[in-house]
């Protein structure tokens, strides 16, 4: 039976090419739209991940009470020590030592009095012991766009838009003025070597960044760290692994009356990381299933159409002899076929896309230059277990209930009616 009405739906192609082009379509567009909505929330979390919160941080107890001051005067210390005993205890997470400071970048003019200056958020991360990671992490070979990286000590990258407003190019020395760990006032000269555009709206308005020993020897803080931030292997948070982590660094780390003791915080628990993640997740479950609801109306017209459009042969075969029962059993197998070769194909193409917005992106920087808040300017879609499945709700149920309900009007057909159409 099942062969049989196969091969009916592939040979006859008036009767199944529009209804299979039509699921086809539709399934994609779920599967297109949910992988999208899915890639803003990742691209999201995972861009304040990379540049602020880590997947977890660990700082002390009294920085986390300050921690938007970013109070340096609280900082880790004895961190080479520490890092070695995370190292060895989570071979799998990946560690980072990072310095956060607030500034002043003055510019000085042929006379050497000050003809710009602006205020600066820094970043002192690690540029030059060979390990690449938190440089891939700020992207920023790809995000240079004047100069080049640093290769020496002494120099700084610097956010183009940060550097247009000073009026400055690659070449040009600046002074970084701010406050050593112990509060005294450092004053340090950089050479700026490149400008960089992180497609983030606060990061690219004012910011620089720095190797990390420089930074430690400008703002006196040796063996010291304003935090360590910690990812997971795939480069991408997952709350059960994390609350894993977190538990072993709690065995291994006890809570202690020691306000320098190091403690560590989720990326939930930092800046309401929690809410928004929970927000966003929300409103894109909410959209999604908008969508889905949206496409599985338009699907299920498209089979009630097909089963209305259809009156006329189901009349000629109840004239020779076939029963009700027995037809409305085929065309909902039918439809069942017709569900699952839309749906294959819909997903196919759907993962296609989805594939290719995931590598290379949809920009939105125009529209999120101005953006106050930490958002990615070009928006990736993510496909997961759930991509490969989700289509199949529009495609298979809605084209069935279709269907189904318009094939009742097959029970309502009468014999004399029959033969008056066919007559005519």
């Amino acid at each position: 039976m099942i062969r049989f009405l196969l091969k009916g739906i592939l040979r006859d192609k008036q009767r199944s090419l529009l209804p299979v082009i039509v699921v086809t379509i539709g399934v994609m567009l779920t599967v297109v739209l949910y992988c999208w909505l899915t890639g803003i929330l990742n691209d999201s979390v995972e861009l304040s991940a990379r540049f602020s919160a880590g997947h977890v941080k660990i700082i002390t107890a009294e920085y986390e009470k300050n921690i938007n001051q970013m109070p340096n005067d609280l900082a880790l210390t004895g961190v080479d020590t520490l890092m070695l005993k995370l190292k060895n205890e989570f071979p799998e997470i990946k560690w980072g030592q990072r310095i956060h400071f607030g500034g002043l970048i003055d510019v000085a003019g042929s006379n050497g009095e000050t003809r710009a200056q602006g205020p600066a958020i820094g970043f002192g991360i690690d540029l030059f012991s060979g390990d690449p990671s938190e440089k891939e992490r700020f992207n920023l070979a790809k995000s240079l766009h004047r100069g080049r990286m640093p290769i020496q000590p002494k120099e700084i990258l610097m956010s183009e838009e940060f550097s247009r407003k000073l009026n400055i190019n690659p070449g040009d020395t600046v002074t970084l003025i701010g406050s050593t760990m112990y509060g005294s006032m450092a004053m340090f000269n950089y050479t700026l070597c490149g400008t960089v555009i992180f497609g983030a709206g606060p990061m690219d308005q004012g910011s620089v960044v720095i190797d990390l020993e420089d930074v430690r020897k400008a703002l006196d803080m040796n063996n010291a760290a304003s935090e360590i931030v910690g990812y997971l292997p795939d480069n991408y948070y997952n709350e059960e692994k994390v609350d894993k982590l977190v538990i072993k660094f709690n065995k291994l780390f006890p809570k202690s009356e020691d306000k320098f003791a190091p403690i560590i915080l989720t990326l939930r628990q930092q800046n309401d990381f929690g809410k928004m993640i929970d927000q966003i997740k929300q409103i894109g479950g909410f959209m999604v299933l908008i969508f889905v609801f949206s496409m599985s109306l338009v699907l299920w017209n498209a089979g009630l159409l097909g089963g209305l459009r259809r009156y006329t042969e189901f009349g000629t075969r109840l004239a020779l002899g076939e029963n009700y029962s027995h037809i409305y059993r085929t065309i909902i197998y039918e439809s069942l076929l017709i569900g699952i070769i839309g749906s294959i194909s819909g997903t196919f193409f759907g993962l296609l896309i989805s594939l290719y917005m995931q590598n290379h992106g949809l920009d939105l920087g125009s529209i999120m230059k101005n953006a106050t808040i930490m958002m990615p300017a070009v928006f990736h879609a993510r496909i997961n277990t759930l991509s490969f499945f989700i289509g199949f709700i529009p495609g298979l149920i809605s084209t069935v209930v279709g269907t189904a309900l318009s094939g009742i009007g097959i029970y309502k057909r009468k014999t004399a009616q029959l033969f008056k159409e066919l007559e005519a």
